[in-house]
């Protein structure tokens, strides 16, 4: 059954809440309903004939939107493209599969909907968890606790995949001195598959089998073992499925060994040696990069590559183990960069914003020696969020009726207009509906953690009147590590005590998040705010949930009136967490860092910072702290009380009919994957599929070129360089000696920061090209660079030669 997709449709809520209330109010777990709820009240409900009715009514719905033409059948069903492989670590899709940490698997989660809705073909490949990551408990010292329950294949939206004749698909990997094997799961997402590899099988020995029991946990050695189960066992199982896919989509470097695993595949095919391979698969596979600090890549040590892929390299790749090292290498005997590889075995890479694309070609610029930083080969593809699996039940009929039930499969044409058209009352009216049920569930939750605690009774009671459903909410939820800052409000705590504490203007903060076991400063943040939230004046403003997961995410971005964001510009590579308040209503109040950089405008919301790097500065944070707390004082909270004769308040409602009218199309995961295929999927498809055709000949000539071209550049040099100005223009005329090398390999230019001119030669070694003279002479420097309609420079060829 295809559960999952209830997970982004309010209309199948009704359902399960009737079948099991307090389970599905806890879990959103359709399938924990079907399997806890008795065949006696499945039978009497469904012999009710308004629940029969219904559910028919959504089956038949269901068939209809999955049967009906989409996105890309409608603009692409012409081209190359059948299958896109994308592989993740983790995938945020529903809290009935809790096999996601944050940030990476909720964009993979949201593009996989996505994709589905769109009709986009991809097929996901990630790893089934048999604890995940860790649950949160805060306890009586404010201390948060780890634990780590088991997750039940049974009790999960997943089926074993099975071959035609009923055998469990198991896929083989060796390791030293053991053979790996990894069972294998089947998840359907709407139109789309997501398949998991599992190590948990008893041909395993114990040391094998929880290589996929935590997600993010164990040592390098454990990581290591979970990125080979993900590429190189991600790729297998493609293979023993029979998929063929054009593309492989690595989101982030943990699964950059399946670089190696498709070339090999192909060498098997084609009998093509590992570097001709290499060059025709390199144009199928993209890599999407989430890191925003050199210290985030995996590395691992050359003698623990040695030990599990040595014997891979040499006998399966036919390459030395230096071969194989300098894929994840800048310098000999260096740490394996696990980005490193999937660089170089990629056609296309980017950020996940605009300006993360700008600090990832920084990232890389050692990669791309003497090139401009501006030319390191990383673009953007900036991260969206799957609206209807954020949306609240009020905000989804908002939308709906304004825009029509089919607002998110498509393009998004026209959701800007009718947007505007909403009157201020129906969105005044769906926000205070909004907040009113974040207001009681966050109060059902406290209660509950108080009570664990062992709280009085007479604290519990009192709990349940904490937060008022008309004040001004502030939510601020996300991982507790030191450079998103959370204990930025806490710089004053007195000045923050006089904003919550207005008579006549209350203000009240939902504060929720977990750090990394691992990470004692994010201990210590958490800590900090549970001493503030004790201090009497504070208790009945400010709370802390425990144990931030997806279903208490949804309750807050569906509530909060501002979203708050603080991290350090630039360390958030995107943030996707305030684009979830967006289609709900809420207004950001964020770092100029990330998505925000790009969507901020006066109109939308608020922001903090210059624009610029300011690195650790205790200073600069305190200037910071001061700026957020002026815009509290002077600015939010003034226009959410501002009123008008019908207690509406006008300002504030124009920057939510801004905000959700000019950024909710933008910042959806639907832009964003229509963006992918028609910027990344579609050329790299047709790319890879000539350089695969006739056992990789392309590719093989490739290869030759990129030899040819190594071995002689060294034999490139400039001579003599003329330039003569005029009143209008700078005509540049340079000598070049192109030694053994042909004039089509190389393209000569003229480069300034402003610009760079193409330099031409009609004959002879002499080329020549004209700069208007409005820019001085000197800016401009001629170059020599590769040349090949057909590779992707620099990224694939990266020499280049400057005249001194």
């Amino acid at each position: 059954m295809n559960l999952l997709s209830s997970s982004w449709n309010h209309n199948t809520d009704d359902i399960w809440q009737q079948l099991e209330p307090e389970l599905w109010e806890l879990t959103h777990n359709p399938w924990a309903v079907l399997q806890s709820a008795s065949r006696e009240k499945l039978t009497t409900l469904l012999a009710d004939q308004k629940f029969s009715g219904l559910t028919h009514a959504l089956l038949k719905a269901r068939h209809d939107a999955l049967s009906a033409p989409t996105w890309f059948q409608e603009n692409h069903s012409n081209s190359p493209l059948t299958c896109i492989a994308y592989f993740s670590m983790e995938f945020m899709l529903s809290e009935a599969l809790p096999i996601y940490s944050g940030g990476l698997g909720n964009v993979a989660g949201d593009q996989l909907k996505a994709a589905s809705d769109l009709g986009v073909p991809v097929i996901a490949i990630g790893l089934l968890y048999s604890q995940g990551y860790f649950r949160q408990v805060i306890n009586e010292n404010g201390e948060q606790q780890e634990f780590y329950p088991y997750n039940d294949p049974g009790q999960l939206p997943i089926r074993p995949l099975r071959l035609p004749n009923g055998e469990w698909l198991r896929i083989k990997i060796e390791l030293p001195g053991w053979s790996l094997w990894l069972r294998t799961w089947e998840v359907k997402v709407g139109r789309r598959k997501l398949y998991l590899l599992d190590s948990n099988d008893i041909a395993n020995i114990p040391l094998h089998r929880g290589i996929t029991s935590e997600l993010y946990g164990g040592d390098r050695e454990l990581r290591l073992k979970q990125e080979l189960v993900l590429g190189m066992g991600g790729w297998r199982l493609l293979e023993a499925l029979g998929i063929q896919p054009e593309i492989c989509h690595m989101n982030e470097g943990h699964a950059a060994f399946a670089v190696l695993e498709r070339a090999f595949s192909f060498m098997q095919k084609e009998k093509q040696p590992f570097e001709v391979a290499l060059a025709a698969t390199r144009k199928g596979n993209i890599f999407t990069t989430h890191t925003a600090v050199s210290a985030g890549f995996d590395r691992f040590p050359p003698d623990l590559i040695a030990k599990y892929l040595g014997k891979y390299a040499q006998i399966l790749l036919g390459i030395s183990l230096e071969q194989l090292l300098a894929l994840g290498q800048l310098h000999a005997n260096e740490d394996f960069n696990m980005a490193y590889l999937a660089i170089r075995g990629s056609s296309f890479v980017n950020g996940v914003s605009q300006l993360h694309g700008d600090v990832s070609r920084r990232l890389f610029e050692d990669l791309f020696p003497r090139w401009p930083q501006e030319e390191i080969p990383v673009g953007f593809v900036t991260n969206g969020v799957h609206m209807p699996s954020w949306d609240s039940t009020q905000s989804d009929a908002l939308w709906e009726g304004a825009c029509g039930s089919g607002a998110w499969l498509g393009a998004c044409d026209g959701l800007e207009k009718r947007i505007r058209a909403v009157p201020d009352t129906k969105i005044w009216q769906m926000r205070n509906q909004s907040r009113s049920r974040l207001i009681d569930v966050a109060r059902a939750r406290l209660a509950r953690q108080l009570e664990a605690r062992g709280a009085s009774e007479e604290e519990i009671e009192r709990a349940k009147q904490f937060l008022n459903p008309d004040a001004l909410t502030l939510g601020f939820a996300r991982r507790f590590a030191s450079y998103k800052r959370p204990d930025l409000l806490l710089t004053d705590e007195n000045r923050l005590l006089s904003i919550l504490k207005s008579q006549d203007r209350p203000v009240q903060l939902i504060i929720a998040g977990k750090a990394h076991p691992a990470d004692g400063e994010g201990h210590a943040l958490i800590r900090r705010w549970m001493r503030f939230i004790s201090r009497p004046e504070a208790r009945c403003s400010v709370i802390f949930l425990s144990d931030y997961d997806m279903i208490l995410t949804e309750y807050l971005v569906q509530g909060v009136d501002v979203w708050i964001n603080t991290p350090r510009r630039p360390w958030e590579a995107c943030g996707t967490s305030g684009m979830k308040v967006l289609v709900n209503g809420g207004l950001n109040l964020s770092e100029l860092d990330g998505w925000w950089a790009e969507a901020y405008i006066p109109e939308v919301g608020w922001a903090l910072g210059d624009g610029k790097e300011h690195g650790y500065n205790p200073n600069w944070d305190n200037a910071e702290a001061n700026t957020l707390y002026d815009l509290l004082e002077r600015e939010v909270i003034p226009e959410f009380y501002m009123r008008d004769e019908k207690k509406i308040p006008v300002a504030w409602i124009k920057k939510i009919r801004e905000s959700m009218a000019r950024l909710t199309p933008h910042f959806s995961s639907n832009r964003t994957v229509r963006e992918y295929t028609e910027k990344y999927y579609l050329p790299a498809a047709e790319g890879y599929l000539k350089r695969s055709e006739n056992h990789g000949e392309r590719a093989r000539q490739i290869v030759e070129w990129q030899r040819s071209l190594e071995q002689n550049w060294s034999s490139l040099r400039f001579g003599e360089v003329k330039i003569e100005t005029d009143k209008d223009r700078h005509l540049f005329e340079v000598q070049v000696f192109l030694g053994n090398l042909d004039r089509q390999d190389v393209k000569v230019e003229l480069f300034s920061e402003e610009f760079t001119q193409e330099m031409n030669s009609s004959k002879g070694d002499i080329y020549r090209a004209e700069v208007p003279s409005t820019y001085p002479a000197s800016s401009f420097t001629p170059r020599i660079i590769p040349h090949s309609q057909e590779i992707a420079i620099p990224l694939e060829s990266n020499q280049i030669l400057w005249q001194r």
